[in-house]
């Protein structure tokens, strides 16, 4: 038999993932854990290890494919084992020794089988006679059982048409396993509804998703319907990528969960454009970028600390706040995939040099598809940066169960009444989202205005003041 190497968890929550390369060819020999394909989904791109050594015999996927999780992807040449050989020798010498038993014995079974032939001919007969009479028997059970089919069948329409009036669904016909079916009942999750908005097999995670409101028909549901645009000219379908399909997944369930709340701020950052030219050589040094990215970063990383309900979840189900003793920032970067939200773990304990140096890292990482699903977990608050693009200001979607974003545009010069006179000063517009349910309008206030005085004084971030 050959041995099959199958696509395994990619991520938490990943089940499907698209085949971005074949790393192998049939016939290379290759050896365990060595990457066989990259696959991309939405939470991360990555290769696929062997699961054993061996030659390559068939590889049953192509690149663009959509593979599950536990799909046999490629077969590879059962290696040869020396106990198999021994045993294939043990049981050739048993047989021969039979054979040459039986040989011996022959003779003095001839008679004995002259004398049984007779016999065994008339039995035979009488066997096919029987089974002639079964093979009628079974033949008429078959349409018996045929005929109940269909009129059960026809049963079954008319409960559904009449179950589907009432409201209520049996789940007759719906592609579910019994564990699937168990936990939709544990989570009074009607499969029927369920059914209506996936096609194929249903999932746990499907009836997980749809008892939390994350479900497609949730995210159906919020679109409007669509016209035939054909009729006006023509037009070209493309489908979505995995990173697009998750990204309007979920800001349709973060926008629909969250109540949003939006505030803005101006900040002066004249001085601290200063600083940044100043240290530019630094960050370079350590292999980054010193940006206003990287610096306020380490900002929103001191002001989560001062702010801990921006560095927490809410738990409506339990009715719980959860509060986080570590600092862990998302930071949007624009692919030509779609937007990627790499993270800087424990960003309350780097300097703005470590950071600015992973920064640039993790960036041209998330641009050449090699960011791994550790690079994408565990963010607290998020900040995205649309600055280098344009915009005077814009609203975040809040990133749930994140509860809190910060959105930066683009600065520009504007006079400012200083010393009884106006001067022309570098300004950065601000934006904040916040989850409602957990942070009131004064503590976004106070936040948000504890940024825009730490970016005008640095050393406040630096010094946690």
């Amino acid at each position: 038999m050959a041995i099959e190497i199958k696509v395994p968890q990619i991520a938490d929550g990943v089940e499907t993932a698209t085949v971005s390369e074949i790393l192998v060819a049939e016939g290379d020999k290759i050896e365990k854990d060595q990457g066989v394909i990259a696959v991309e989904s939405d939470k991360a791109s990555v290769e696929v290890p062997s699961s054993d050594a061996g030659t390559v015999k068939e590889i049953k996927i192509s690149e663009g494919d959509e593979v599950e999780v536990g799909q046999v992807i490629i077969l590879l040449e059962e290696s040869e084992d020396s106990d198999d050989e021994t045993e294939d020798t043990e049981e050739s010498s048993e047989e021969q020794e039979e054979k040459t038993s039986e040989e011996e014995n022959e003779d003095e079974g001839d008679d004995a089988e002259e004398k049984d032939g007779k016999k065994k001919k008339k039995v035979k007969e009488e066997k096919a006679k029987d089974n002639k009479d079964e093979s009628d028997e079974e033949e008429e059970k078959e349409t018996s059982k045929k005929d109940e089919s269909e009129d059960e069948s026809s049963k079954e329409n008319e409960d559904k048409k009449s179950n589907k009036s009432s409201g209520k669904s049996t789940g007759a016909g719906i592609q579910a396993s019994p564990g699937t079916r168990r936990l939709a009942r544990e989570l009074g999750v009607d499969l029927s509804e369920l059914a209506e908005e996936i096609s194929g097999k249903i999932s746990e995670k499907d009836v997980k998703e749809f008892a939390k409101g994350g479900s497609q028909k949730s995210t159906k549901s919020a679109s409007v319907s669509l016209p035939d645009f054909e009729k006006f000219g023509n037009v070209k379908r493309e489908p979505l990528n995995n990173i697009r399909k998750a990204t309007a997944k979920n800001v349709t369930a973060s926008w629909q969960s969250v109540p949003h709340v939006f505030q803005f701020d101006e900040a002066d950052i004249t001085d601290i454009q200063q600083y940044l030219e100043a240290n530019q050589d630094k960050a370079e040094k350590a292999g980054g970028k010193l940006t206003i990215t990287a610096l306020l970063t380490k900002i929103v990383a001191s002001a989560l600390v001062r702010f801990p309900k921006f560095n927490a979840s809410i738990d409506m189900e339990n009715q719980e706040m959860i509060l986080k003793n570590y600092v862990n920032i998302g930071i949007a970067v624009a692919t030509e995939k779609g937007l990627l939200v790499p993270v800087i773990k424990d960003a309350d304990k780097k300097s703005i040099i470590e950071i600015a140096a992973e920064l640039t890292n993790i960036a041209e990482k998330a641009r050449d598809g090699k960011l791994s699903k550790e690079d994408m977990e565990g963010a607290n608050f998020s900040i995205s940066n649309l600055g280098g693009i344009g915009g005077t200001n814009f609203t975040p979607i809040v990133p749930a169960p994140q509860s809190g974003i910060l959105g930066i545009s683009r600065s520009a010069k504007k006079p400012v009444y200083i010393d009884d006179e106006f001067k022309p000063r570098e300004i950065l517009p601000l934006s904040l989202s916040y989850d409602h349910r957990l942070i009131d309008g004064a503590d976004g206030a106070a936040f948000i205005n504890w940024i825009t005085q730490a970016l005008e004084d640095p050393y406040k971030a630096l010094l946690g003041v």
